[in-house]
């Protein structure tokens, strides 16, 4: 399993220590505690003009919160998603069409779910330590279109990758990937579910790629493994440990629902004749949906498309093997919305916390406060499947959404910037400030990137916050760079606040350029390529520097 490989977070510290800065609970709950602290004010109202003083002072703030939240408007948010079984082939030459990069309206994040990533021990071992072959596909497509790769986990053959434009980057935080095998009992990892959770300008979303049992007959067995998957899910975190508790979730991938039931005569004309309302009925996800409370609260688009397996390679003929299996719709997309009645038990469980937090509710930072006031409306704009490749017996599915959500927050945590000017040759400064109070670490750090990075692990190099820091005043903090660690070739470069406690990128400065250096310009230095990234060589093996 991997979540954000090649990071510095893995250093291994003792004195690793968090601020006191803590999550909030529930905006509502603390414009309540403001209306309570009203009524009984009133009852007892009197003469007296301290007391006539609170009530006017609660009602101020009680306004102002309510003011605060109405004045942010809905922004659209376009969400484009991949799920894929690609039966251990290697990637395409080219996916654009499967990305719909041509698309006038670009999306804001894409999220891809494969199944049935090579995963013999060489290949993996290999792609354990370096990149796999489809996430260096999929980086090198949407690097150089501004889209960064936020993380990726993998368990056997299940890979999912998150990538968002760079824009996106510092809004979005409390990135955490898991996992739930369901091959051989539990044991084994061929089948079961991957996920990332993270919470998109503070509205939580949960991503979820599964890959569930196989064969006609085993339709309740799949039913058993998604609601398995479901309830021993779980995240490192105390506010919403499961998959479930999100107000937002995607369900996806190789779910392997037949359709039941038709002979394979009449499927095919269905199919030939485009009418696939003909089979919707007899799919055994649909038929699983009547049955089971907890799989009609997931939504789907309707089935415009040819089921998706199983397919002769590199054809759009379905398969001509002995097996002959029947056509299905396997490769599905659907969502679930958290219901104002589920939004508002989540409250009023919160509500019990007691009395005695309410000091710490008064100055919480608002971030996830905020979650539980604001809706997100999900929109299908398309859901379709692509004929066009043909490297595995199953056609890759995508489904484009439109978020619609308020923005909870506008600044990023953190501003950081490059004093003066930056050369390898002499040390360096930067500047950075804390706009919000964070939960920060002795492990984080800010790590010098080439503009146009590809992942959080392409620095070039980083400083340990803590560690490296010469100055700090309530305003500002200044971290120092040694020169030995400036590319001597220069170029254009930018700087990531990395935060190991939110397991994201919280800040990022302005591209700035840094100078090439004296050495390199006196010695004929060309570019060399060390871990993706520029470095410098010399043209001249003998020549000593």
């Amino acid at each position: 399993m991997e979540d954000a490989e090649g990071l510095p977070g893995l250093r291994a510290r003792s004195d690793s220590m968090a601020s006191t800065a803590s999550v909030s609970t529930s905006g509502r709950l603390l414009l309540r505690q403001r209306v309570v602290q009203l009524m009984t004010c009133v009852e007892d109202l009197s003469s007296d003009e301290e007391l006539q003083e609170e009530v006017s002072r609660t009602l101020n703030e009680a306004f102002l919160l309510c003011g605060k939240r109405g004045a942010r408007e809905e922004e659209r948010f376009r969400l484009h998603m991949v799920t894929w079984n690609v039966g251990t082939a290697a990637p395409p030459s080219d996916v654009s069409s499967l990305l719909e990069l041509d698309s006038e309206k670009p999306a804001d994040l894409f999220v891809i779910g494969l199944q049935e990533v090579n995963s013999r021990l060489l290949n993996f071992i290999n792609d354990m330590t370096f990149e796999d072959p489809w996430s260096r596909l999929l980086m090198d497509t949407l690097a150089p279109l501004g889209y960064v790769k936020l993380i990726s986990i993998r368990m056997q053959g299940l890979l999912l990758l998150l990538f968002a434009k760079q824009a996106h980057i510092t809004f979005i935080r409390d990135i955490q990937a898991s996992y739930t095998r369901t091959g051989i009992y539990g044991y084994w990892g061929n089948k079961g579910g991957v996920s990332v959770r993270m919470s998109f300008y503070g509205h939580l979303i949960c991503f979820l790629n599964c890959h569930l049992m196989a064969h006609m007959e085993n339709a309740s067995q799949r039913v058993d493994e998604i609601e398995h998957i479901l309830e021993t899910h779980a995240f490192d975190t105390d506010n919403v440990p499961n998959i479930l508790d999100h107000k937002v979730v995607f369900w996806f991938g190789d779910l392997n629902f037949r359709i039941a039931d038709h002979g394979m005569h009449f499927m095919r004309e269905a199919i030939n004749n485009k009418r696939f309302h003909l089979l919707w009925e007899k799919d055994q996800l649909n038929m699983a949906k009547k049955k089971e409370a907890f799989l009609r609260e997931f939504q789907e688009g309707p089935l415009r498309f040819k089921p998706t397996y199983k397919y002769d390679l590199h054809s759009e003929t379905y398969d001509t093997s002995g097996k002959k299996r029947k056509p299905a719709w396997t490769d599905r997309i659907l969502w679930r919305v958290m219901s104002s009645d589920q939004d508002a038990a989540e409250e009023a469980e919160t509500n019990v916390k007691g009395e005695e937090q309410e000091e710490e509710w008064k100055g919480e930072e608002q971030t996830q406060v905020k979650e539980l006031v604001s809706p997100v409306k999900v929109t299908l704009d398309s859901y379709t499947s692509h004929m066009s490749y043909g490297i595995s017996d199953h056609k890759p599915v995508t489904g484009t959404f439109i978020l619609e959500l308020k923005k909870m927050f506008q600044t990023p945590l953190v501003q950081l910037c490059a004093e003066g000017e930056w050369s390898a040759d002499q040390d360096a400064l930067i500047t950075y400030s804390i706009l919000e109070p964070f939960p920060s670490s002795t492990w984080d750090w800010i790590g010098l990137y080439k503009v146009g990075f590809r992942s959080y692990s392409d620095y070039v190099t980083y400083v340990w916050v803590k560690d490296d820091e010469v100055l700090y005043n309530e305003e500002a903090v200044q971290v120092y760079v040694g020169m030995n660690e400036i590319p001597v070739l220069g170029g254009e470069f930018l700087l990531c606040y990395y935060s190991s406690n939110l397991q994201c990128i919280i800040g990022i400065s302005a591209p700035f350029q840094i100078h090439e250096s004296k050495v390199a310009i006196e010695g004929g230095l060309a570019s060399g390529n060390i871990g993706g990234l520029e470095n410098a060589t010399s043209l001249d093996s003998n020549q000593d520097f």
